[in-house]
C-alpha cells in the first residue's frame, strides 16, 4: 500500500503544471507557450534521443517508430483550447490530430539531427498554424483539407491520394464550424472571430479520396506504406474528415490503422485491417493519404 501511494505521488509530481516563467523555445511564440506538465520537455527529449539513436533516416520509418513509442498514451480531446490561443505542448495526452502533429514534429526534428524539445516546439507551430505562425485562434488550421494544402505548399507534406489506384474526387463545402458556432467556445460570443474563421473555410472544394471499398484492393494495399498519414473522409455535411492516424502495414501486406482512439481511450493499433475498420462506420466513406516530404 505504501509503495502504491509513493508511486501516485511520484506521478503527480512528474506531471505537475509547468509555469509560464519557465517556458522557452525556439518557436516564434516564445512567450505564449502552454505545457501540460513539468515533464513534457523531458519526455520529448527522451523520445528524440531514442529516435536519433535508432539510426533511422527515412521519414516514414521514423513516423512509425515514434507512433509505437506513443502506444498507450491516453486519448484526451480539446487539449489545445483555452481562454487565449497558445502554443500547446502536451505529449502526455493526445487526440487524433495532435497525435499526427506530434509524429510530424518528432520526425522532422530527428531528420534535422536535433534532439531538443525546443526544435520540436518550433515544428509543432510550423505544422499546426497557417503559414507556420501562431497569432489567434483563427490562425490555427481547423480543417484537414486546408491543413494538407498549407503544409504541402510549405514543403512539409505531400498528398499521395491522387496517385493511388482507383482514386476519386469529392466536392464539398468545408464550413462546419460557422454553421455550429455554439459547439466552439471561442466562437460563441465573438462574431469577429466567426468571420475570421469563415474567411478560411472552403467553398466547392474539390479534393481526392479513395473509397473505402477499394481498400481491400491488392494494388491499393501495395501502394500504401507504414508511416503514411491517413485521414478518414466523412459524409457529414460541412466536414471533410472525421479522424486521423497512420498506416501500419503488417508482414502480409495488410494495412492497419494506428491512432489516438476516442473509443479505445488511448493511442493504439486497431485490431482489424483498415478495410474492415472502415466497413463498420456509417459516416466514413473513404480515406486520404499523405506523407512527409
Amino acid at each position: 500500500m505504501k509503495k502504491m501511494i509513493l508511486l501516485m505521488v511520484l506521478l503527480l509530481v512528474a506531471c505537475a503544471p509547468k509555469q509560464a516563467s519557465q517556458q522557452a523555445a525556439n518557436a516564434a511564440t516564445t512567450t505564449r507557450m502552454r505545457f501540460h506538465c513539468e515533464s513534457d520537455t523531458t519526455v520529448i527529449n527522451d523520445l528524440l534521443k531514442k529516435g536519433y539513436e535508432s539510426g533511422l533516416k527515412d521519414a516514414n520509418a521514423l513516423v512509425e517508430f515514434y507512433a509505437r513509442q506513443l502506444l498507450g498514451t491516453p486519448y484526451v480531446a480539446h487539449t489545445l483550447e483555452g481562454d487565449e490561443e497558445m502554443l500547446t505542448i502536451n505529449i502526455h495526452e493526445l487526440d487524433c490530430l495532435t497525435f499526427i502533429e506530434s509524429l510530424y514534429a518528432l520526425t522532422r526534428t530527428t531528420l534535422a539531427k536535433r534532439i531538443s524539445w525546443r526544435d520540436y516546439a518550433a515544428h509543432i507551430e510550423n505544422v499546426r498554424y497557417r503559414g507556420g505562425e501562431m497569432s489567434d485562434y483563427s490562425s490555427r488550421i481547423h480543417y484537414m483539407s486546408e491543413w494538407i494544402i498549407d503544409n504541402h505548399m510549405r514543403g512539409n507534406l505531400v498528398e499521395v491520394t491522387p496517385d493511388l489506384p482507383h482514386a476519386d474526387y469529392l466536392v464539398k463545402n468545408i464550413d462546419y464550424m460557422t454553421h455550429h458556432v455554439d459547439s466552439y467556445r471561442q466562437l460563441k460570443n465573438d462574431t469577429a472571430m466567426v468571420e475570421r474563421i469563415r474567411s478560411h473555410e472552403l467553398r466547392n472544394h474539390r479534393f481526392p479520396y479513395l473509397k473505402r471499398s477499394w481498400l481491400n484492393d491488392k494494388a491499393v494495399k501495395a501502394a500504401l506504406r507504414s508511416g503514411d498519414f491517413v485521414s478518414l473522409v466523412t459524409k457529414i455535411e460541412g466536414l471533410d474528415v472525421s479522424h486521423n492516424g497512420i498506416i501500419i502495414v503488417d508482414e502480409n501486406g495488410e494495412p492497419y490503422l494506428l491512432d489516438a482512439s476516442m473509443s479505445g481511450g488511448k493511442v493504439m493499433l486497431e485490431s482489424k485491417p483498415l478495410f474492415k475498420f472502415l466497413e463498420r462506420s456509417k459516416t466514413n466513406i473513404g480515406v486520404r493519404v499523405f506523407r512527409m516530404m
